[in-house]
């Protein structure tokens, strides 16, 4: 199939570096509260070592880990003295430390981890909140992507960047430096635990790091589908993600309303128990509103009272096309239009070919489905199928840059690439889905140049 004439692809893509690292907890001790008997003796066999060593042996030693490694971290001894103060507990028998034997203790319990060494993929895009320096006609924006490294853990990133009035993207320079965000706060519940992270304010927004904090997202907090949410005249950015453990997901929800401050929650219920949940951008008659994939192969419409609990829904997509025979899904949040709600989705098909198509719902009333693209609109183009993952194209959320879609997606489960769509010619090729759902066997695509919207003439 050929591309679609209203997708422009552009000569822009985001790969990973694997120069980029950062610090985090290693050893036999990794998570002092969880740590059993043998692993204690362990760690504190190595802490005897670092103790043996006269006063000018270990300032020598410590001077030589920092001269080789300081420039490629920010605050490195107050990493080292944050790590062992965690690990206070468990070093009690040693008596009292002196400032260098502490801070050699905590160089000893960390490594250097390159989180984007495997791929740099599943972008999601939102409205940054300093529109500062934006082009004229244009804005900035804020990308969120998924970082895979050494053991195929998932970590979330970011970078900014900006779309000029034409639909061009440029991407701002990346950072050197990696931060993992600090733990700030955890708030226990009955079914787990909110976690608050925070970075500095003088740490560039490429350079932000969240990394798993609780047993449920140990091997990873992937795919986050980040969406602007208006709420009491406030914007606040909401992202639901997968935790997962190694064994098992769990869908959890992040928030921030300045991209410093992150809280993390588990979400429940019913609904809440598969991959790709995304929510709308605003309540929709007083209610939160999602669309998700509740039974590994169907898309359904939930509301809810509740941010967190999620019951119930009923089902408005099922695969109806081969590229999505397998399943179909989300991609990211729905879009208000004039029209209705844009929700991308991805489909797989033959040989596991992920797609992106495209649905529009009734803006009263989502839960009705207007249009339906019969062809996918992005799929792998020759030089976009190799990668981790062979054939497969996804995106975890695109932006409405005026009339037009601004459509990050990743390649492989590798890289990124950019695309902008016009939103006028992706509605007229969409057909009115006037019939139930799984209903039609015929082609109904409209006659030629018949737009399934009257649109006013600008």
């Amino acid at each position: 199939m050929s591309q679609p004439t209203f997708l422009n692809r552009q000569a822009l893509s985001l790969h990973p570096d694997p120069s980029r690292v950062v610090v985090r907890r290693f050893g036999p001790a990794a998570e002092p509260r969880n740590f059993n008997a043998a692993e204690k003796a362990k760690a504190n066999h190595i802490v005897e070592r670092v103790l043996s060593l006269d006063p000018a042996a270990a300032a020598s030693l410590l001077a030589e880990v920092l001269e080789n490694f300081n420039g490629r971290h920010r605050n490195l001894l107050e990493r080292f003295e944050a790590r062992a103060d965690e690990m206070e507990d468990a070093f009690a028998t040693h008596g009292a430390f002196t400032g260098v034997q502490r801070q050699l203790v905590g160089a000893y319990f960390l490594h250097e981890y390159s989180f984007e060494a495997a791929a740099l993929f599943n972008p999601s895009i939102v409205l940054h909140p300093d529109q500062s320096g934006a082009p004229a006609g244009g804005c900035r924006f804020i990308l969120s992507v998924r970082a895979v490294g050494e053991g195929h853990i998932s970590s979330l990133t970011f970078r900014s960047g900006s779309i000029a009035a034409d639909g061009g993207i440029t991407i701002d320079p990346t950072s050197r430096l990696a931060t993992i965000a600090t733990l700030h706060n955890r708030m226990a519940r009955l079914d787990g635990e909110d976690v608050e992270v925070v970075f500095a304010a003088d740490i560039d927004i490429s350079e932000r790091v969240i990394f798993p904090v609780t047993a449920p997202q140990s091997n990873g907090i992937e795919d986050a589908r980040f969406v602007a949410c208006e709420e009491d005249g406030e914007t606040v950015y909401r992202a639901t993600y997968t935790a997962y453990d190694g064994r098992a997901i769990r869908s959890e929800l992040i928030e921030t309303r300045d991209f410093l401050s992150f809280r993390l929650s588990p979400l429940r219920g019913s609904a809440a128990v598969n991959k790709g949940m995304a929510l709308f951008p605003r309540k929709l008659d007083g209610r939160y509103a999602m669309i998700a994939r509740q039974d590994n192969e169907n898309l359904y419409l939930i509301y809810s009272d509740d941010l967190l609990l999620w019951n119930g829904g009923v089902e408005i997509l099922t695969p109806r096309f081969p590229w999505e025979f397998v399943q179909i899904g989300t991609c990211g949040s729905p879009i208000e239009l004039d029209e209705g709600w844009l929700l991308l989705t991805h489909g797989v098909g033959a040989v596991r070919k992920y797609t992106i198509g495209a649905v529009l719902l009734d803006k009263a009333d989502p839960s009705k489905v207007l249009a339906r693209l019969r062809e996918p609109f992005v799929q792998p183009e020759p030089s976009e199928r190799e990668g981790y993952v062979p054939n497969v194209v996804y995106t975890c959320g695109a932006m409405r840059h005026g009339d037009m879609i601004v459509l990050p997606y990743a390649v492989s489960d590798s890289f990124c690439h950019f695309a902008t769509v016009r939103i006028a010619a992706l509605l007229d090729a969409m057909e009115i889905s006037d019939a139930p759902l799984g209903a039609r066997d015929q082609d109904e695509r409209l006659p030629a140049g018949e737009p399934i919207f009257e649109r006013e003439k600008s």
